[in-house]
């Protein structure tokens, strides 16, 4: 099943910017070590629209090599073009994958009417399981809990990761989608707010940094030690602000440099974090380890 802690992992790259394949094995294999529950190759924070099709594939090839019954595996395969997230769909559930994520498509900004049918299409004609990504602050567009709640009828459209910041929103689907649709966070500072609401874990960023915390927060959580999620939500939080403070993943990239976890260098059109920033996740990262 869909749950607990999964990591979207970042896509290391050598100063030269090609792509880092023996890193990203190493980083996965941390991953499995921390016990997380899942990882997701190529989302957002895989920097997924810097790579071309050769690349994409040898992610996702690389992160279903450990896939295993403790460790699902998922794929970012949304684009803005329907028959090339149907394509790149195709593709990861040949590959292997538990689940694709598809992102509301960005930039064009479909109505509801634009998103049911996208996404049906793309059910219909891959006949693997996917999450709904929903990120407004990202893509312009934001797909609302009625039209979630329709598509939760569909065959093979098993959940959605909700990044719209709002628990208004986030409550409403779960009241109004089909029983048994998953929700997850995909905000790490929310994740213990949303699971109080139904979500089932989260789809994390700062799990590439402190991978063990997270899925610490969500077991803590389903094992009914409130006080203790509480005391790890808290715990996690300045980390989870610090590492959005410029466009993911900007700041978790240079955590992991600065931890000596080697996650490699960024890709254009991204550039390096702020010196001021810098000052900001090195003190978030630094309190973190001392408490």
């Amino acid at each position: 099943m869909i749950k607990g802690c999964c990591t979207a992992l970042i896509t290391p790259f050598n100063p030269d910017f090609s792509l880092n394949k023996e890193t990203l094995k190493k980083q996965i294999k941390r991953q499995a070590e921390s016990r997380v529950s899942g990882i997701l190759a190529c989302g957002t924070t895989g920097e997924a629209p810097a790579l071309n099709d050769f690349e994409w594939a040898e992610v996702v090839k690389t992160a279903v090599s450990f896939k295993s019954k403790d460790m699902y595996v998922m794929a970012g395969t949304g684009t803005n073009n329907t028959e090339k997230t149907i394509e790149r769909t195709k593709s990861a559930a040949s590959l292997g994958v538990d689940a694709a994520l598809v992102i509301t498509p960005y930039y064009n900004k479909p109505n509801q009417s634009g998103l049911l049918l996208h996404f049906k299409k793309v059910a219909k004609e891959c006949g693997t399981d996917i999450i709904i990504y929903n990120v407004p602050s990202r893509t312009g567009v934001n797909i609302l809990p009625d039209t979630v709640a329709e598509l939760s009828h569909e065959r093979h459209i098993i959940g959605i990761k909700e990044a719209s910041g709002s628990l208004t929103q986030a409550t409403e689907i779960m009241m109004k989608a089909k029983k048994g649709f998953i929700l997850m966070s995909g905000e790490d500072a929310l994740t213990l707010p949303l699971m109080s609401i139904g979500a089932c874990g989260v789809i994390s960023t700062i799990s590439n940094a402190v991978p063990r915390e997270m899925q610490a927060l969500f077991e803590l959580f389903y094992a009914g030690e409130l006080s203790e999620a509480i005391k790890m939500h808290n715990h996690l939080y300045p980390v989870a602000k610090s590492l959005f403070i410029e466009t993911n993943p900007v700041p978790v990239k240079y955590a992991m440099k600065y931890l000596n976890l080697d996650g490699g260098t960024l890709r254009l059109p991204l550039g390096e974090l702020s010196e001021k920033n810098k000052a900001e996740v090195k003190r978030s990262l630094d309190n973190f380890k001392t408490e």
